[in-house]
């Protein structure tokens, strides 16, 4: 892969955005109170900042979208009325002390718009109707992976909650992250995801400095390449992971200013668990995690593809002969 541009902010999201227009390719990422709008083809220009809401308090554009909490999932229709909204999910207990479970993620089907997902910080998924009825208690569909007994510790619950959740761009399988690994899951199959990718497993035996300095609780974001054929994640050290679902290969890469250079060239990365260290791979108790990639997008129809490590975002695309 080969660095585009880096542009400085601190983002909270970065997605594609589908749009009627081909030619605008914008890469847009969530800052507190605006998205900032970047055309891919002319990355060297500022970036537009496109407020949600117009000068005298309304709701731009008439497009629905939804809000997650760790209760409710709110369905909006964007138009003149602020408060034109309803919930399509509610799991808040009457009474706190029987809380079990949070919603971590939501997407709606890509081709049904009747139909969306959402996870919860157990590590399951619901696969909702909203043909059933208004709302959405029931489930349509629940997906579970059994949890294997004897591997039972202290954080499983911790590192099994579900931070993200993609359907993919064909609509039949759909994407989770937790802490340590990716699962691809066939909604046809409800008891277990069709592929699992460890993400950096070699973490799993410093679990509780993890949690004593609150990374266990960090929320790595997921995305599909435009075929379905790949995947993407991130990681710490400004590690990102690619893994190809074909070839069942993987590669670690770093975002960093070195490589933000025009025309640099990503070198895969490696990290030594244990012995001998080689030249080219760091020790895992040499990584840094305030470095952190949770936020990755990959273009929908080119092999295009962003990240964003802490205040910085990086744009990278594939070799050029």
């Amino acid at each position: 892969m080969k660095n585009m541009c880096l542009l400085r902010k601190h983002f909270n999201r970065v997605f594609n955005l589908v749009v009627f227009d081909l030619a605008l390719q914008n890469i847009p990422p969530l800052l507190d109170k605006t998205i900032k709008l970047w055309k891919i083809s002319e990355r060297d220009k500022r970036a537009e900042g496109y407020n949600l809401k117009d000068e005298d308090g309304r709701l731009r554009d008439p497009f629905r979208i939804t809000a997650l909490r760790v209760f409710f999932i709110l369905i909006y229709q964007l138009g003149p009325l602020q408060s034109n909204f309803s919930d399509i999910v509610d799991i808040k207990p009457a009474n706190m002390e029987e809380l079990t479970e949070v919603i971590t993620a939501a997407e709606f089907h890509p081709h049904h718009c009747n139909v969306f997902v959402y996870s919860s910080s157990k590590g399951t998924i619901r696969l909702c109707d909203m043909r059933s009825s208004a709302l959405c208690d029931r489930h349509s569909k629940f997906f579970e992976e059994p949890e294997d007994p004897s591997s039972r510790s202290f954080f499983s619950e911790i590192i099994s909650s579900i931070s993200d959740v993609k359907f993919s761009h064909s609509g039949r399988y759909m994407m989770t992250r937790d802490y340590l690994s990716v699962k691809v899951w066939d909604l046809n199959m409800e008891n277990r995801p069709v592929e699992t990718y460890q993400v950096h497993e070699y973490l799993r035996s410093k679990l509780c400095s993890l949690y004593e300095n609150d990374c266990i609780f960090d929320k790595f974001e997921c995305c599909w390449n435009g075929s379905d054929s790949a995947i993407m994640t991130g990681s710490y050290n400004n590690f990102f992971r690619m893994f190809d679902r074909n070839t069942r290969r993987d590669i670690t890469l770093e975002a960093s200013r070195e490589s933000s250079k025009p025309r640099a060239i990503l070198k895969p990365r490696k990290v030594c668990t244990g012995g001998k260290r080689k030249k080219d791979e760091i020790s895992v108790d040499s990584l840094d995690f305030n470095k952190k990639i949770l936020h990755t997008a990959w273009h929908p129809a080119e092999n295009i593809i962003a990240v964003a490590a802490t205040n910085n975002l990086y744009i990278f695309q594939d070799k050029i002969n």
